[in-house]
């Protein structure tokens, strides 16, 4: 296996790890099963019992809690949070098989695909429910503990409930801080900037 330096993979997980993209300075730990064809950027960490399909593209400084599955049409940018347990989609219509009794092969189905932006936060046992043809996650969003995602979420939205439902925005550095919109742009009163202007790399 050909990976980046420093990277630390349990011996547990050693055979279950087809991919050799992988960043330097990432740490899997046990039963963690990434098939190949998947990307793992720098300094990322993942989890026990983590799963992570084929083609889903991992950013840098990701953490991936234990118990996590991301299938196929999964992308999430730089310092993703994904919490203990919660779980992504990436069909519609599930189905074993097809109405004349055939097992279902990837020629039945529409590939359903979820973006999480950078920053993005998701509590535990969340349910990202996948796109058609894109679900996205905005940058340092948080989702809460138990939510189930059937939509879009802006940038520095906080959302839970079963379906998940808008609550306010949050401040990056602080989920106490007070934030509020003056036309249409959220603005933490405690920091005195945008949200937006905290998080910039430039």
């Amino acid at each position: 296996m050909s990976v980046g330096s420093g990277v630390f993979i349990h011996p547990s997980s050693r055979s279950l790890v087809e991919t050799d993209d992988i960043g330097a300075g990432t740490k899997i730990w046990s039963n963690a099963r990434i098939l190949k064809g998947a990307h793992i950027g720098r300094d990322c960490v993942i989890g026990t019992n983590v799963f992570i399909d084929a083609d889903v593209r991992i950013g840098d400084r990701v953490k991936i809690q234990n118990g996590v599955s991301l299938y196929k049409g999964v992308v999430a940018e730089d310092g993703v949070f994904f919490g203990p347990h919660c779980v992504t989609t990436n069909d519609l219509d599930p189905a074993a098989i097809t109405p004349e009794g055939r097992l279902k092969g990837a020629e039945d189905w529409t590939l359903g695909r979820t973006l999480f932006r950078e920053g993005a936060r998701i509590g535990a046992h969340a349910t990202i429910v996948c796109g058609n043809p894109l679900r996205t996650i905005g940058r340092w969003a948080l989702v809460g503990a138990h939510a189930l995602v059937t939509e879009d979420i802006a940038d520095f939205a906080l959302v839970f409930g079963v379906p998940a439902r808008f609550v306010r925005f949050v401040c990056p550095r602080g989920l106490r801080h007070r934030v509020e919109v003056a036309s249409s742009v959220p603005r933490c009163s405690e920091c005195g900037r945008e949200l937006a202007a905290i998080v910039s790399r430039r």
